[in-house]
């Protein structure tokens, strides 16, 4: 059990001396100042992308992720963090803001300060660090006078308390590991918290291993780090914190189920919703297969009824009781690109619309009437809205970036097809402000997920509005179903991704899918199909490698995360990762398997991929692409590769991100456009990139070891 160091005597005064709320000097605009904006419009700059205010998981295409949103018990107010990164010191300015509904105008911050607080990702029974952003939810106290939420500081999160009037702010916990969730007892006096199952235990005896050596098992992750992970435990240590006395005392177990429900699900799960007067509505699926359709039901007791209409199935987001009815937000039509609001009441044949729109809506939770959401668009950062649920009617509470209204953006165009499984699939051209039609462009791929604000692509690496600023058109894409959904009897996730990687059917899938929009684009008249680049994170840095092997559309590319290999990724993936491959058909490291890797393997494909490639690179990463950037450095090809300190799959530190951007727009700007930054510091950049055009970066002869 991880406890406070807290003994009864200790008062609230003393614990504000302990950890006094810290005040960012260089956040003072974590709230913007006004919401006015010149009607002269401006250049976009890559500050402005980094250093957006955000609610919420800043990834635009996570629906099941947690609402931001706390409502007050009364239903007036609703808590919620704002999170922006800050250039300067490379660090994030952080805000516990409340905001009332009745009315329009900028939040009140509450407490002010703190470090980003990133996600932990589960993966083969290990924690695994990601980069991403987490979405911290405060919790109202009973009597709506006091805010609890979790807050960072000096690298270990603690969980702290707030009054909601801005009074004071305070840490009520002094964990020497993080606290993931709080929640309240029920009359309010007593402050409950969670960390991981014997995290600090953990933690003491790999210490202790270490003075030994540790075993090379399934928990070493080398391309991470040689020390093991941490195994992931779903049970929490719970305590009780008493905000009187300071006394920290074990919770019971109510307690520790209302800490456990507030602490954020390591999977993803259905939505559902309780009445009032107990009835259940959730989602069912007539098999086990996670592909399957969910279908809305409604439980009371042992009677049930089924809503069989059309929109009660899919891709439901959420569900809401409000009176008798149920209210269902549902992603629906072309490849889920809108989003749709109906009520059903159970029984009815078919629910009613409220509201369709191809704008995305996050984090939506009831506050009286009114549902409240961030709603953006292609070409609008999110706001804070309230959705009348009689009517579907939107209302702005908030922007928090008002700045973008005074900005000048490329134009936006939605473009639908269908790949050639016949699978939907859709991506949102870009063209520059003030683009002349017929003029031929050279155009960038940005992958996979293209929903809401037009960033920079999954891990928002490649600046589509920047690289549009520069001349450059962008085919931003969102992918289709998977392939294996053509296979109704795969019953588990483990054998969808098997069938999906057998005979690289969902690499296909995905690369027939990117050369049917890159047509459709070309089709238009505005792009010119001899300078079509690609660029990619994850799995759309997979479709990258699988593109440059078996196609010739692009004539350069850009990486974020590599590679699937014969020998990395079954040696620095460490043994579970090499099990799990294996599991799913790949080859093991001491077989050749040349038959397998031939469409996949940028190393074993080296001397035939002439497609100048940029990779740029997280230091726990960077080493799955040694095999491939060695062969193709060996065979003298146009590589280049940059390794950046203390990042993860998704780069998290505001002055890499800057780093990122400026790189890709020089990269593709040269390649596509034949241009360069006249920027002194760039000189060697450009003499090495300039070498690759030629051919001229031969390797130097070896020199014999005597």
């Amino acid at each position: 059990m991880v406890s406070v160091d807290v003994r009864g005597g200790l008062g609230l005064a003393a614990l504000c001396l302990l950890f006094p709320a810290t005040a960012w000097a260089s956040c003072e605009d974590v709230l913007p100042a006004d919401e006015t904006s010149s009607t002269a419009k401006r250049d976009l700059t890559a500050a402005d992308l980094i250093q957006l205010r955000e609610i919420g998981d800043p990834d635009s295409a996570v629906f099941n992720g947690p609402s931001p949103f706390a409502v007050s018990p009364d239903g007036t107010r609703i808590a919620y963090i704002i999170n922006r990164a800050d250039l300067t010191t490379n660090s994030y300015c952080r805000a516990l803001v409340v905001s009332g509904l009745t009315g329009v105008g900028p939040p009140d911050i509450v407490d002010r300060g703190g470090e980003l607080i990133q996600i932990m990702d589960v993966q083969r029974g290990f924690y695994l660090p990601s980069g991403a952003t987490r979405t911290i939810v405060p919790s109202w106290s009973p009597d709506g006078r006091t805010l609890a939420y979790l807050r960072r500081d000096h690298g270990v999160t603690q969980a702290w308390v707030a009054q909601a009037d801005g009074g004071s702010a305070r840490a009520v916990t002094r964990s020497d590991v993080d606290v993931e969730a709080v929640a309240w007892s029920k009359d309010g006096s007593r402050l409950l918290y969670g960390t991981r199952k014997g995290a600090a235990a953990v933690q003491a005896e790999l210490d202790r291993e270490g003075q030994s050596g540790w075993l090379y098992d399934r928990r070493v992750s080398p391309e991470i780090s040689a020390r093991p992970l941490t195994p992931a435990a779903e049970a929490l240590d719970v305590s009780a914190v008493d905000l009187r006395t300071g006394a920290v005392m074990p919770a019971d177990a109510a307690e520790q189920a209302a800490v456990e429900r507030a602490a954020p699900a390591d999977m993803p799960v259905d939505p559902e919703a309780i009445s009032a007067d107990g009835r259940k509505a959730h989602l069912e699926r007539p098999d086990s297969s996670p592909l399957t359709p969910a279908r809305l039901v409604v439980t009371n007791g042992d009677s049930s009824r089924r809503c069989d209409a059309e929109a009660c199935a899919g891709e439901i987001v959420s569900l809401w009781w409000q009176g008798a009815s149920v209210l269902i937000l549902r992603r629906e039509g072309w490849a889920k690109e809108a989003m749709a609001l109906y009520r059903w009441r159970p029984g009815a044949a078919r629910p009613t619309a409220l509201l369709r729109t191809t704008d995305v809506l996050h984090g939506c939770v009831m506050a009286g009437a009114d549902l409240v959401c961030t709603r953006e668009d292609s070409r609008a950062p999110r706001k804070l809205v309230a959705i009348d649920t009689a009517s579907g009617r939107m209302r702005t509470i908030f922007d928090p970036n008002p700045e973008f209204s005074g900005i000048r953006l490329g134009s936006v165009t939605r473009l639908r097809w269908r790949n050639d499984l016949g699978l939907e699939a859709w991506g949102d051209l870009v063209l520059p402000p003030g683009h002349k039609p017929g003029e031929k462009l050279p155009m960038v791929v940005v992958q996979y997920h293209s929903d809401g604000f037009l960033r920079g692509g999954t891990g928002d690496d490649y600046p589509i509005f920047l690289l549009a600023q520069r001349g450059i058109a962008v085919l931003s894409t969102e992918r289709p179903n998977f392939f294996a959904a053509a296979f109704p009897q795969l019953k588990t996730w483990y054998e969808i991704n098997a069938a999906n990687q057998r005979d690289w059917g969902e690499r296909r899938s995905l690369l027939s899918s990117v050369l049917t929009g890159v047509r459709m684009a070309v089709d238009r008249g505005d792009v010119d199909p001899a300078r079509v680049g690609i660029t990619g994170l994850s799995d759309g840095a997979s479709t990258v490698a699988f593109a440059l092997i078996n196609s010739q559309a692009f004539a350069a590319a850009a990486l974020s995360t590599c590679c699937m290999e014969p020998n990395t990724t079954a040696t620095y993936g460490g043994i579970a990762w090499a099990e799990w491959l294996r599991g799913m058909g790949y080859p093991p490291a001491t077989r050749d398997s040349p038959d397998f890797w031939h469409a996949m393997s940028l190393a074993r494909n080296a001397g035939r991929i002439d497609t100048p490639l940029l990779m740029q690179l997280a230091d726990n990463e960077f080493r799955l692409a040694l095999e491939a950037f060695g062969a193709l450095h060996e065979q003298n090809k146009p590589v280049e590769m940059y390794v950046y300190p203390d990042e993860f799959h998704v780069k998290w530190q505001p002055i890499h991100r800057r780093a990122v951007y400026e790189r890709n727009l020089d990269w593709f700007s040269f390649w596509l456009q034949g241009r360069e930054d006249p920027d002194a510091a760039k000189i060697a950049q450009y003499r090495r990139w300039r070498a690759m055009r030629i051919g001229a970066l031969r390797p130097p002869e070896p020199v014999p070891v005597r």
